[in-house]
């Protein structure tokens, strides 16, 4: 019997959070075709909240954590839209922000946090084309916020 992706998550010792309210004028996640886009998720979960700046107050190790919440969260919101992660053919882009001291230049070492994540749940799947931008803030004070494309398949 094939793996599922609940399944390697849980193989992985991780849980999905639940899924917070939106913050503001804005969907979650939006389907067209077979594209779900998902809107920026924030470094918080139950269990640990990162927040500060890279270079300052957050270690590059915090933030690569942070970064992991911040996809773990996602996938969440997209289990809530889609109903099983099973669906999802690939993920196609992640755009990391990460909240940065003038000086730090690490953002992408920070969002491989997500990407290494994205590659172990989902195998090449989960190799996606990405940014990773420094931010002087983020809502909420988060160290880091993530989105994602990913390809949905139809359902069976």
């Amino acid at each position: 019997m094939a793996t599922t992706i609940e399944s390697r998550i849980q193989e992985l010792g991780l849980t999905l959070p639940p899924i917070p309210g939106a913050a503001g004028s804005y969907e979650h996640a939006v389907l067209q075709d077979n594209l779900l886009h998902v809107s920026g998720g924030l470094s918080f979960s139950e269990g640990r909240s990162i927040k500060g700046k890279l270079g300052v107050d957050v270690s590059l190790e915090d933030g690569q954590e942070a970064a992991r919440i911040c996809l773990l969260n996602r996938l969440a919101v997209i289990q809530g839209a889609i109903g099983s992660l099973d669906r999802i053919q690939r993920i196609v882009s992640l755009q990391g922000y990460v909240q940065s001291a003038p000086d730090f230049v690490d953002q992408p070492a920070v969002i491989n946090g997500a990407s290494d994540l994205a590659i172990q749940i989902f195998g090449d799947a989960g190799r996606h084309a990405r940014v990773a931008l420094g931010a002087a803030a983020l809502p909420l004070n988060a160290a880091v916020e993530i989105s994602l494309v990913v390809s949905v398949r139809d359902e069976a």
